[in-house]
């Protein structure tokens, strides 16, 4: 199938038919070849000025790389992915491209998203805890914790909201933030 698309591509000639085709290849193929395919049609893109589909090719090598247990190597392309697809206002592959980058292990903040949007559901739970009045040791008993594991999520809390004290997180937290 993949080889009858490059064909008929091969035809039209052109860099877009190519590039599209070759992107297929690679989602079909085994995981030594996927880096060729890809290669091949993102250098095909290259030469057309369709973000959009340079996008997707981007999204389809990620997601590839990363079912090919590629973690690392996936997180650029999804990048690529995502940051073009919000430039684009394509929401629905923003999301798709976010959540496979949330699958390496990358956390991409919600698009628009400000303060108390940007932690984790568990970085919330603290915070909340925390503002009620708790301790660091009470909060970490409540969630099930260690009070060391407690002092780390708020660190990256402290560093995503730009705040450097509990003062500041309970402000934050008070003006809905």
């Amino acid at each position: 199938m993949a080889a009858e698309h490059r064909r008929q591509a091969e035809r039209k000639g052109r860099p877009w038919s190519l590039a599209r085709a070759w992107r297929t290849t690679g989602l079909l193929s085994v995981d030594d070849d996927l880096d060729a395919s890809f290669g091949t049609a993102l250098s095909l893109h290259a030469e057309t000025p369709d973000l959009y589909e340079l996008a997707r090719t981007n999204l389809a090598y990620g997601s590839r790389l990363r079912r090919a247990r590629r973690r690392i190597d996936a997180r650029a392309p999804l990048e690529q992915a995502y940051q073009a697809f919000e430039r684009l206002g394509a929401r629905p592959w923003a999301t798709a491209a976010a959540d496979e980058l949330a699958a390496t292990g990358v956390t991409v903040a919600p698009h628009g998203a400000t303060g108390l949007d940007l932690l984790t559901p568990r970085e919330r739970q603290i915070v909340l805890l925390l503002v009620d009045g708790r301790t660091t040791r009470e909060t970490a008993g409540a969630l099930f914790l260690s009070p060391k594991t407690v002092e780390y999520h708020l660190r990256h809390v402290y560093t995503k909201l730009g705040i450097t004290n509990r003062r500041e997180l309970a402000d934050l937290v008070a003006s809905g933030g």
